[in-house]
């Protein structure tokens, strides 16, 4: 029982032609607001008796300004006369310690009164509504704004009201507003306002909205170091961002567990205040004070820590402990506990045994489910249209890949050189790894002005070889740019599967 099902044909210039108190003039406030559809179709003899033919040329286009204006002044007199002063009213409207003296058929356009005021509800033949608000978010203001809106057709919407008044007009089923408030979530998404955002977007069934702030925070989280964010991240955001392959991962899976230490530092202390380069000292400080305190008890198994488990369960440990600097400060904060890192060591040791030992080359079919849930995750920025090369430290099974920009091209090449990389070079002719490479271009509120990425591929590759990845000759590319890769080593006779 949607507002559409409860709406009059009048409703197009909002009110009733017989309705009290109505200004003088509603008739030809209607006909002025069909012309302003039709400036540019030539006018047409009407099959009415008593009607006259529109003006045509210069004269009939200027004519039709007044016509224009005299509809507005008619909507905002009606919005005067019988929403502000109540002329004419037939029923009143109590909440949040407010009256609003209202009409019923204006208030029929909501679905939420087409239901009350129609069938066997109490409320059809009541002169006086109490209106009772479930929703903490819906406040005086909005309910006002939102009742106003159904006497002349539109309200200003500022982006600092959008959830009161998404809120309320998803109880009065109000669906103009709601498509209004959601335009001005996409137009105004920002670093201040995603949190409010995807949380509202979540209550409210906005679906498009949750996913494009969900976007939003994947590009961003790593990208931006910015602690006001961190606060706003719930438990449930948190574990849904990091678990996705998604995520922009700017150097290595390592500086996921750093974001994650200084967002579990802050949601412990909340009034922490300072400047950002004393954010992970202070919180390594903190925890060094806690863990003294248990006696060594691992963080995340103690009480305050076992709330942080979910999301600290999403980090992919096994590109953590690969690389021994990162590997002695998970060791050093005690953190995570041993039951979760001695798998993770004994499986990767077995990996590396497997890949350069024997001829059990592991699992032989690989699925899109495995690259999303296990792959590595790492990245980097472009500042120009400049050279540049990555290389990623951590254990590659010996593989030292160098991701390489240059001529507005990505490329792949397998060095043979030892630089100290991992494990050292594999010996192996030819080696093979799964990937996905994505690019975008931010503005400065975040949102993607440029976005690129491959499908799910399998590289092969042999010694001192290189492959052409992507190519931005004929785009039209903003910077910095943010380059991030998924990787996932493969067998030798590895196949990849949809």
């Amino acid at each position: 029982m949607g507002a559409l099902n409860s709406r009059m044909p009048w409703n197009r210039v909002g009110h009733a032609p017989d309705e009290p108190g109505a200004p003088e003039g509603e008739e030809e406030a209607e006909e002025a607001v069909i012309e302003e559809g039709e400036e540019n179709e030539e006018a047409r003899p009407s099959t009415s008796q008593g009607r006259h033919k529109r003006k045509t040329g210069p004269e009939g286009q200027l004519a039709k300004a007044p016509h224009r204006k005299r509809a507005k002044d008619s909507l905002e007199s009606i919005y005067e006369t019988l929403f502000l002063r109540g002329e004419g009213s037939d029923v009143q409207i109590r909440a949040l310690g407010e009256e609003w003296n209202l009409h019923k058929v204006y208030l029929c356009q909501s679905g939420y009164f087409a239901s009350m005021f129609s069938g066997a509800w109490r409320e059809t033949s009541m002169n006086t509504v109490e209106l009772q608000m479930p929703d903490e978010n819906i406040d005086c203001e909005a309910l006002h704004e939102a009742l106003g809106s159904l006497y002349r057709g539109s309200v200003l919407v500022p982006p600092g009201r959008v959830v009161p008044m998404l809120a309320t007009a998803s109880m009065l089923q109000l669906d103009k507003l709601i498509r209004q408030c959601g335009e001005i979530m996409k137009e105004t998404v920002s670093d201040q306002t995603v949190c409010s955002y995807y949380y509202s977007a979540e209550s409210y069934g906005l679906q498009n909205i949750r996913a494009m702030c969900l976007q939003w925070l994947l590009d961003n989280l790593m990208t931006q170091h910015n602690e006001e964010l961190l606060r706003e991240v719930s438990l449930d955001l948190m574990k849904e961002v990091i678990a996705s392959s998604d995520l922009f991962v700017m150097e290595v899976e390592m500086d996921v567990y750093t974001t994650l230490k200084k967002w579990m530092f802050l949601q412990l202390q909340p009034t922490w205040r300072g400047p950002r380069r004393d954010l992970l000292p202070d919180a390594n400080s903190w925890f060094a004070g806690s863990r003294q305190e248990s006696e060594g008890t691992p963080f995340l198994e103690t009480e305050q820590g076992r709330a942080f488990v979910p999301a600290f369960q999403q980090l992919r440990l096994a590109y953590i402990i690969c690389d021994l600097p990162s590997a002695r400060i998970i060791d050093q904060d005690a953190l995570i506990p041993a039951t979760w890192l001695t798998p993770v060591y004994k499986e990767q040791w077995l990996a590396l045994l497997r890949a350069e030992q024997t001829r059990d080359r592991g699992p032989v079919d690989v699925y899109v489910s495995d690259l999303q849930r296990t792959s590595m995750r790492c990245g980097g920025q472009l500042l120009r249209d400049e050279q540049c090369t990555w290389r990623w430290a951590g254990f590659n099974f010996g593989w030292d890949l160098v991701v390489c920009y240059a001529n507005r091209r990505i490329i792949f090449k397998r060095s043979a050189l030892n630089n100290s990389c991992g494990l050292g070079v594999s010996l192996l002719w030819q080696r093979k790894v799964a990937f996905r490479l994505r690019l975008a271009s931010l503005d400065r509120a975040g949102r993607a002005i440029f976005r690129k990425e491959t499908e799910y591929q399998v590289l092969s590759l042999g010694k001192d070889e290189e492959l052409e990845v992507m190519n931005l000759e004929n785009e039209d590319v903003g910077f910095p740019i943010y380059v991030t890769c998924n990787f996932l080593y493969l067998p030798r006779k590895g196949r990849f599967s949809e």
